[in-house]
C-alpha cells in the first residue's frame, strides 16, 4: 500500500501545505492518530517538519530563481549571470557642464583656476558637486574677466599600494561609486592599460583590469606573468567617483566655487561661477531589469549589424538612445532597394540632436559595420499625437484636483517611451512592431488600454458610458499608426461627470 496519497498539486509547498500532507502520511500510517489540534509532542515534531520544508524550500526556490537570467532579482546575481554571455553592466555616468569663472575686476596679472577646483550648488546639505576639468585662465587684464571650462560631476581620488611583484595581484578602491573607464595606473616601471581580459596580453604587457561589484566598488586586477605583467614597486592609482542622473543640474545652480584663489604675484582675487546653460550626460546606472533585456541581445548581434533588428539591438547600445526602429523596403515600400532608414528616440523623448544621430549612423556602420554596399539614414521619429478627452465621475470625499493630477500622472506613464530604469516601455511601440496574432503589423493605440488607465486611476468612480464619453483624437475608436509612427500623449482633457464641469 502506498504510504503517501496522490498528489498533483505540485505548487502546496509552504507550511500549511507541507503540514497537511505530513498529516496525511500520518493518517495512513496510523490511523487512530485523529487528534491533530492539540499541544501534543507529535502535533509539535509535525509542525516542526513543515517549519523546516517551509524554509529550506523557500531557499530552493531563491537559489532556482536567481540561477537564470530571466529571473534573477539580486545585482550580483545578475551580473555574474551577464558576465558568462560577455556582458559587462554600465555604472553610472557623470553629467558635464559649461562653467563661467568670472573675476570682480578686470585683473593686474594673470589668474589660474586650477583644475580640480570644486564648483556646487547652494544647498547646505548633501549639494550637488562638480570638478574643474581643466584650467581656467584669465590673462592680466582681460576685460570682461571671464573663462570658460567644462565641469563634471565627479570626485578624483588617489591610492598608493606596494604590489611586489605578486602574481594575480588584486586592489580594492576604497571610493565609491566608481565611474567606468576612470582608473589610471601608474607604477616606476611604467603606466598600465585598461583591457577587457587578458586573453590577448603577452607576459610583458602592462595590462589590468576592473570589475565593479553590485554595491559600484571596483577591484583592479593585474597579470600573472603568463598573461600581463605582474606589477612591481609602489603603483599609484586615480580614479574617479560620482556619476548619476542627479547631476542633470539646472542653468545657473552651480554657483559656489570653493577655495581662495590669488594672481601669479599672490595678490587675492575674488571668483564667482555659474553654468549658463543644464548640465547634461548624467545617467543611473544601468538598473536589472536592463541587463536581463540587453545582456541576451548581446549576443544578437556581436560584431555588426547585418538583420534588421541588428541595427535597433546596436542604436540602442549608445547611451542616450531609448527606442530604435529599422525599416527596410520590406517593410516600406517607399525605401529604396539596399537602404535602410533607422528612426531613433532619444533619452527622454524629444528629437535626437544631429550629434546623437551622427553617433548611431557611426555606430551601426563603423563600430557595428554593416555591408558595403547597404545605405543606412538615421532619421527624427515619427510621433502620433493622441489627445484624450474623457467625462468622469468621481468617489465620494476626493478632491477633484487630486484625481486629474493622478490621471494625468497615470496617461504620461502609459505614454511614456521608456521606463525609470531604462528598459523600454512595452505598452506603447513603434506600429510596425505592434503585431496581431498571426504576426502582421496592424498598429494601434486601443481604445480600451486608455479606458482601462483612466477608469483604474484612485478616485475615479467610472467613466461615462455615452459613445463619446472617451475620445482619442476625437473618436471613440482605436487610432491606427503608420508602420514608423511612435504615439506621445498630447491634451488631456477631463470632464467632471456630476457637475459637468470642467474636472
Amino acid at each position: 500500500m502506498n504510504l503517501l496519497p496522490a498528489s498533483v498539486d505540485y505548487t502546496d509547498k509552504d507550511f500549511d501545505a507541507l503540514r497537511a500532507r505530513l498529516i496525511q502520511l500520518v493518517k495512513s500510517v496510523f490511523p487512530d492518530w485523529t487528534d491533530f489540534e492539540v499541544a501534543s509532542f507529535g502535533n509539535v515534531l509535525i509542525e516542526m517538519f513543515a517549519f523546516v520544508g517551509d524554509v529550506l524550500i523557500f531557499y530552493q526556490d531563491n537559489l532556482a530563481r536567481e540561477s537564470r537570467l530571466v529571473t534573477a532579482t539580486q545585482r550580483k546575481n545578475v551580473m555574474a549571470l551577464a558576465q558568462m554571455l560577455g556582458y559587462r553592466l554600465q555604472g553610472a555616468r557623470a553629467a558635464t557642464a559649461e562653467v563661467r569663472v568670472t573675476l570682480t575686476r578686470s585683473p593686474t596679472a594673470d589668474v589660474v583656476i586650477p583644475a580640480g577646483t570644486v564648483v556646487r550648488t547652494q544647498e547646505v546639505t548633501e549639494p550637488v558637486r562638480f570638478q574643474l576639468l581643466a584650467d581656467a585662465v584669465i590673462a592680466a587684464g582681460q576685460d570682461p574677466a571671464t573663462a570658460t571650462v567644462v565641469a563634471e560631476h565627479s570626485r578624483p581620488y588617489q591610492q598608493l599600494v606596494d604590489a611586489r611583484g605578486l602574481k594575480g595581484f588584486e586592489l580594492v578602491l576604497d571610493r565609491a561609486p566608481y565611474l567606468d573607464g576612470s582608473a589610471t595606473v601608474t607604477t616606476a616601471t611604467g603606466a598600465f592599460t585598461e583591457v577587457d581580459s587578458f586573453l590577448d596580453s603577452a607576459p610583458n604587457d602592462r595590462h589590468f583590469l576592473v570589475r565593479v561589484d553590485q554595491n559600484d566598488r571596483a577591484t583592479l586586477r593585474f597579470g600573472d606573468g603568463r598573461n600581463g605583467l605582474p606589477p612591481s614597486g609602489t603603483v599609484t592609482v586615480r580614479y574617479k567617483t560620482g556619476g548619476g542622473a542627479g547631476g542633470n543640474v539646472d542653468a545657473e545652480r552651480l554657483v559656489v566655487i570653493e577655495g581662495a584663489f590669488m594672481d601669479v604675484h599672490g595678490r587675492p582675487v575674488q571668483v564667482s561661477a555659474t553654468n549658463l546653460a543644464p548640465a547634461s550626460g548624467g545617467t543611473d546606472r544601468q538598473s536589472v531589469a536592463s541587463a536581463r533585456l540587453l545582456a541576451p541581445e548581446s549576443l544578437r548581434a556581436m560584431t555588426r549589424s547585418v538583420a534588421r533588428e541588428d541595427f535597433e539591438i546596436n542604436a540602442r547600445r549608445l547611451p542616450g538612445v531609448a527606442r530604435a526602429l529599422m525599416l527596410t523596403s520590406n517593410e516600406d515600400p517607399s525605401i529604396d532597394e539596399n537602404a535602410g532608414v533607422l528612426h531613433i528616440i532619444p533619452q527622454g523623448g524629444g528629437v535626437p540632436t544631429p550629434a546623437l544621430k551622427n553617433l548611431v549612423l557611426q555606430q551601426v556602420t563603423e563600430v557595428y559595420p554593416c555591408t558595403l554596399t547597404f545605405q543606412v539614414s538615421v532619421l527624427d521619429p515619427v510621433y502620433r499625437r493622441l489627445d484624450i478627452a474623457a467625462r468622469v465621475f468621481l468617489r465620494g470625499g476626493v478632491s477633484a484636483t487630486v484625481v486629474r493630477a493622478r490621471i494625468e500622472q497615470a496617461l504620461v506613464e502609459y505614454f511614456r517611451a521608456t521606463e525609470p530604469d531604462g528598459t523600454p516601455n512595452r505598452r506603447v511601440d513603434f506600429g510596425f512592431n505592434v503585431k496581431d496574432a498571426e504576426g502582421n503589423p496592424v498598429g494601434e493605440i486601443a481604445w480600451s488600454d486608455v479606458f482601462n488607465v483612466v477608469r483604474d486611476t484612485e478616485g475615479v468612480r467610472k467613466v461615462g458610458d455615452a459613445p463619446g464619453d472617451l475620445t482619442l483624437n476625437g473618436l471613440p475608436a482605436d487610432v491606427r499608426l503608420r508602420v514608423q509612427e511612435f504615439p506621445v500623449l498630447g491634451s488631456v482633457t477631463l470632464t467632471n461627470g456630476d457637475t459637468g464641469g470642467p474636472l
